[in-house]
């Protein structure tokens, strides 16, 4: 015997499949509307300011808006709707970061002091180093 999950009601999409007896050949969800028409004028835009032509920024604003709501749309579900999307998006962008810039500038060797003399060892306060003995302590 099979129990039957409630997953068939989340997976029902508020879609539009166009006029009556005139569908769409496509779904699309009317979020999908809603992001593919401020992406499609965010796109145009950008396109003119480039200065492409009207035809042509037509012509690929539509072949581009549709592969960025795709992607974005693939990002959005019931449970985790567009606007929840959009402010992670926001504070990913805004989050605080750690600074990986490097202070001062380039490192030179002019002011690096150098000595003939090669560094020593320092005598201690019973002999001259560690483990030699004086005179003194040999007799004893």
């Amino acid at each position: 015997m099979r129990i039957r999950t409630d997953d068939e009601v989340y997976r029902v999409d508020a879609v539009w499949l166009g006029p009556p007896r005139a569908t769409m050949p496509f779904r699309a969800r009317y979020v999908a509307w809603g992001v593919g028409v401020v992406v499609f004028l965010l796109v145009l835009t950008v396109e003119r300011r480039i200065g492409i032509s009207l035809f042509w920024s037509i012509a690929w604003g539509i072949v581009v808006t549709i592969l960025l709501t795709r992607i974005i749309c693939a990002k959005i579900s019931h449970e985790r709707p567009l606007s929840a999307v959009a402010s992670m998006w926001l504070r990913e962008l805004t989050a605080p970061r750690e600074t990986t810039a490097g202070q001062g500038g380039a490192v030179s060797a002019t002011r690096v002091r150098v000595s003939t003399g090669r560094p020593r060892k320092r005598q201690t306060k019973r002999g001259r180093g560690r483990g030699v003995r004086t005179p003194k302590q040999a007799r004893a």
